[in-house]
């Protein structure tokens, strides 16, 4: 029964949009099946998808899951147009790559930042609530500007494109064609070249700078790829989780009006609602590649070495066997053992710094709405492609401003 189970491929594409707009049933589906498949995709063909909670964690610590494609046969338009980074690296070069990195993004530098986080926050709050139709679309004007002024500020990014730079990261994240993804981070890497140099010749106090120059008490330095792979993943990752935690946050939100009211009334949950926010649906629905690099026994299904495994987040935290009733959005639950930010060496570098926006921008919101409400049917809402992040491209909301 076990070996037959293994045989068989679960083909996620007949589900169509449905799947993207709400991957859950399908997750609780395979769960309830076992915890490993091996299903098609629409955008990577065949790939082993881990559901389980227990499973996904120790998926994410396993040694023999590597992250550098090349390790298992594979290739990678970021590792040949961009080059290495944390994601696409093992130790002991993960090893030096994160340490070197983490000399300068510091907690103390991301606690720091707080006070900017909030007057950044402020001034687009200001603008959205001048709207004089009392309606915005809250992706582009809230949840995208802000991670996006804080992650620039940040690495000492110059009046950057933001348009040119919102196609970049979504086709890194979301593509829309294999051509076009090509083609977008092409041209990312040519500007973070740009970017580097200038750095060279006028250092300043930013993030950038300072990895341009940290050296490790070895003498260790970060050479000209990997500068651009580092700046490459901050960027990217630095904005795109967080532009999907608050706009998944407030979209569970709004479609649980008791829970809302809970935290309108006692802004002490705000803490705990984040957390439940990244439980319930976080901003990454499956973690970047892993490849085997031997067989792999998880749970009695044998992966067989090179093969391609991608841990489903976003369906551990919906396991039953770790969450009670995990469907129900409380922002009261005890969330511990989540894994929207991954887990083990790869656990998100910029987590404190997502959590951070996270609370400003949804405590803020609240503080400034007297009323706040979807302004759209549900059904109508467009989401991001992939498995990769999970979010939708706009979230149209009405409101009224607080007196």
């Amino acid at each position: 029964m076990e070996a037959e189970r293994e045989s068989e491929t679960v083909d996620l594409t007949v589900y169509g949009e449905e799947f993207t707009a709400d991957p859950y049933p399908v997750y609780a589906k395979l769960r309830a099946q076992g915890p490993v498949h091996r299903v098609h995709t629409a955008d990577i063909g065949d790939v082993w998808l881990v559901v389980g909670h227990d499973e996904a964690r120790a998926a994410l610590a396993d040694p023999r899951l590597v992250k550098n494609p090349r390790s298992a046969g594979w290739t990678s338009l970021e590792e040949q147009l961009i080059g290495p980074h944390l994601l696409s690296s093992d130790p002991p070069h993960h090893t030096r790559l994160r340490k070197l990195v983490t000399r300068e993004f510091t907690m103390r530098r991301v606690e720091a930042l707080a006070p900017r986080v909030q007057q950044i926050t402020d001034e687009l709050a200001d603008a959205m609530m001048a709207a004089p139709d009392g309606r915005a679309d809250l992706i582009e004007a809230f949840a995208y500007p802000l991670p996006i002024t804080v992650i620039c500020e940040l690495l000492g990014v110059p009046d950057l494109d933001r348009a040119a730079f919102r196609h970049w990261s979504n086709e890194v994240v979301a593509p829309s064609s294999p051509e076009v993804e090509r083609t977008a981070i092409g041209e990312l890497a040519a500007y973070l070249d740009d970017l580097i140099e200038d750095k060279r010749c006028s250092p300043g106090d930013d993030l950038m700078s300072a990895l341009i120059r940290t050296t490790a008490e070895d003498g260790d330095r970060l050479s000209q790829p990997e500068l651009k792979g580092m700046a490459f993943l901050l960027l990217i990752a630095g904005h795109e989780t967080t532009v999907n935690l608050v706009s998944n946050g407030v979209r569970a939100l709004l479609a649980h009006t008791d829970q809302l009211a809970d935290l309108r009334a006692d802004p002490s949950l705000l803490d705990g609602a984040v957390e439940e926010m990244l439980r319930y649906d976080g901003p990454v629905e499956t973690s970047t590649y892993r490849f085997t690099s031997a067989p792999v026994d998880i749970a009695g299904t044998v992966i067989p070495a090179q093969e391609g495994v991608l841990v489903a987040t976003a369906a551990a935290d919906r396991d039953p066997r770790h969450f009670d009733d995990p469907d129900r959005f409380d922002i009261r639950r005890d969330t511990r053992g989540h894994l929207a930010f991954g887990h083990g060496l790869h656990y998100c570098l910029g987590a404190p710094l997502a959590r951070l926006e996270g609370r400003i921008a949804i405590r803020t919101l609240l503080e400034r709405t007297a009323t706040l409400e979807l302004d759209t049917d549900p059904a109508r809402l467009s989401w991001l492609p992939g498995l990769l992040m999970r979010g939708t491209r706009s979230l149209p909301v009405r409101f009224t401003p607080a007196a």
